[in-house]
């Protein structure tokens, strides 16, 4: 009888449960991803770690996956955006130097600061309009909250309109989305190749101070720096990765926080600080789970396993701070008080997060006036029944019902 891989359940019910089993099994076990596609997927900090400095892992399908250079794999795939895009994330050598040199100069510890109002301002706004909200009313805090403020950030950094930022938004929804059919996986590829062919076509004609113009006159002043593929490719790159896992640090921050209420209240009291918030929520609950892909640039020997040359490694970041090697019995446990919170929720080594300085800065402004302004917010359903996203890329929920203030009792309403 032939021997199945285990399939990556791509509706991502429990990706926390799914990355014990397969943690248990071995350094590296092959897995089935949508389309029969089959990968290595990992699950321990040590072998991440490992896997992420090695020099024979690269992140570039055109150059070290046959299956991929070959044909083999769909231009339908499920996930062939994934794969298809030439910029910073799935470049190696001296392209990924080049790239990463060009991109680099938008995030600066200096550029962080200079942005701070601007994140202030837009969160002021959001929790403006909140404020609409009759006492004891549920209201989605994600779709209301945590999903507008990093999209609109990074929208204005690359110079997106809010029209433009909300119908890309959609077709961002649908790329992170793992039940969807391969019908739907060319739909995608050609909305956001489209919405960002738009986007460089306006700033060529109209460039402002953003980073899509920067990056135009860096292309266009030597081609060679940067290719019309890789220009229009960055910028979606910058966009879903400024906005999806800052969407979903958010989601999982406040579930954290409401869920945890003696946790909350160390911050409240100036016990704990929000930078212990931030790297605990990263450790326990990483936004990015499953990361699409890397691949194997030669025979890499795990030990008791060995990844072939060519073929594809599917690293799981969500799995990193919850590994009992690493965190041992109290992995699972939400504590900001605990003295070691190491994740590699940011990346590690040559892919680093660029936007890390960025994430940080908006978070702890985001979370201190949210939980400011609103002190009495409560979660108005059970933890238990938060929805997951379908999907085992991101680690999120579809949305977030809170009550903002609390609701009166009927003895109080008497009175």
């Amino acid at each position: 009888m032939e021997k199945r891989c285990p399939a990556l359940d791509p509706t991502g019910q429990d990706i926390h449960a799914q990355a014990d089993e397969l943690r248990a099994k071995g350094s590296a076990v092959q897995v089935e991803l949508p389309g029969g596609v089959l990968v290595w997927s990992v699950n321990s900090h040590a072998v991440i770690k490992q896997l992420l400095t090695n020099p024979n892992v690269t992140k570039s399908a055109r150059n070290h996956w046959p299956a991929f250079i070959n044909g083999e794999i769909r231009p339908d795939w499920e996930l062939i955006s994934w794969v298809a895009m030439d910029n910073v994330s799935t470049t190696f050598g001296r392209d990924h130097h080049r790239l990463r040199r060009l991109i680099g100069k938008a995030f600066t510890a200096r550029r962080t600061e200079e942005i701070r109002p601007h994140v202030v301002g837009l969160t002021n706004m959001l929790l403006d309009a909140l404020s609409a909200v009759p006492a004891g009313e549920v209201v989605d805090l994600k779709e209301r909250f945590a999903y507008p403020l990093p999209g609109m950030l990074v929208a204005d950094l690359i110079g997106m309109s809010e029209e433009a930022r909300v119908a890309t938004a959609k077709v961002l929804d649908v790329m992170l989305d793992t039940t969807i059919s391969p019908e739907q996986a060319q739909e995608v590829l050609l909305g956001w190749r489209t919405a960002i062919a738009d986007l460089v076509a306006l700033k060529r004609a109209e460039p402002g101070a953003d980073i899509t113009s920067d990056l135009i006159a860096a292309r266009d002043e030597d081609g060679s720096r940067l290719s019309e593929q890789e220009l229009a490719d960055t910028i979606f790159a910058i966009l879903g990765a400024g906005s999806e896992t800052t969407i979903n640090f958010f989601d999982k921050a406040i579930t954290a926080l409401l869920s945890n209420p003696e946790q909350l209240e160390l911050v409240k009291t100036g016990q704990a600080s929000w930078d212990d918030v931030i790297d605990e929520v990263l450790r326990l609950e990483s936004p990015i789970a499953n990361l699409p892909l890397r691949y194997a640039v030669e025979d890499i020997d795990l030990g008791d396993v060995v990844i072939p040359k060519g073929d594809p490694i599917l690293v799981n970041y969500a799995a990193i701070g919850r590994d009992p090697a690493l965190h041992g019995d109290t992995r699972c446990t939400f504590d900001l008080t605990r003295t070691d919170k190491e994740h590699l929720s940011f990346g590690y080594g040559p892919h680093y997060c660029l936007g890390a300085g960025i994430a940080r800065m908006v978070a702890k402004v985001g979370l201190s006036a949210l939980f400011e302004r609103y002190p009495d917010l409560t979660l108005a359903v059970p933890v238990e029944e938060l929805q997951p996203l379908p999907t085992f890329i991101m680690n999120g929920h579809r949305g977030l019902p809170v009550r903002l203030t609390a609701v009166e009792s009927k003895a109080s309403q008497a009175a």
